[in-house]
């Protein structure tokens, strides 16, 4: 395994075969993704990427203002470039979808690399549980972008209810998203 320190302030530690977190929010908080025409854009957009820098995602969330992810990254090194494209490409998107010249749609992202099993399961659980944390919805497979209904059809409700269960959501945030 590799270790990587980026040029980013403040840098970001990055490794090979690791499990991040992944929060990024758009600037001043705007709700620049506040239908679903522009969410489904984003969510292509991560598809096409992660296959692009052999990204698997395990769970991801699609907010009008930021969204969360649950990767592993094969090349740490490739993380910094796969956030850049999924932004970059998104924002130049939004922004000929608006008819907004170089409008700045995306602030930062904050990662957090995942060491443990329990916190892997902390965070799939809180991302899947955002859309209602947010009031977008009351339950959450009645929420369309992430990937909550995906697991739930996999694996099946008694999966997830004991990964809730035994992985309680924590509140990761720190008044960022």
């Amino acid at each position: 395994m590799q270790n990587f320190k980026s040029d980013h302030k403040p840098p970001h530690y990055l490794s090979d075969n690791t499990i991040y977190f992944i929060t990024a929010a758009t600037y001043h908080k705007t709700p620049f993704f506040d239908n679903n025409t522009k969410k489904e854009i984003l969510k292509n957009i991560l598809k096409e990427k992660a296959a692009k820098f052999s990204v698997d995602i395990f769970a991801f969330v699609i907010m009008d203002n930021h969204y969360h992810l649950l990767i592993k990254i094969k090349k740490g090194k490739d993380l910094v470039d796969f956030i850049k494209e999924v932004n970059g490409k998104s924002a130049y998107l939004l922004n000929e979808m608006d008819n907004v010249a170089e409008r700045m749609v995306w602030y930062n992202y904050w990662d957090a690399c995942i060491k443990e099993e329990k916190d892997f399961w902390a965070r799939f659980n809180y991302i899947h549980h955002n859309p209602v944390k947010h009031g977008y919805v009351a339950r959450m497979e009645d929420y369309e972008y992430s990937s909550y209904k995906k697991w739930l059809e996999e694996k099946g409700v008694e999966w997830i209810n004991d990964a809730f269960e035994k992985y309680p959501i924590v509140d990761f945030t720190n008044g960022d998203e």
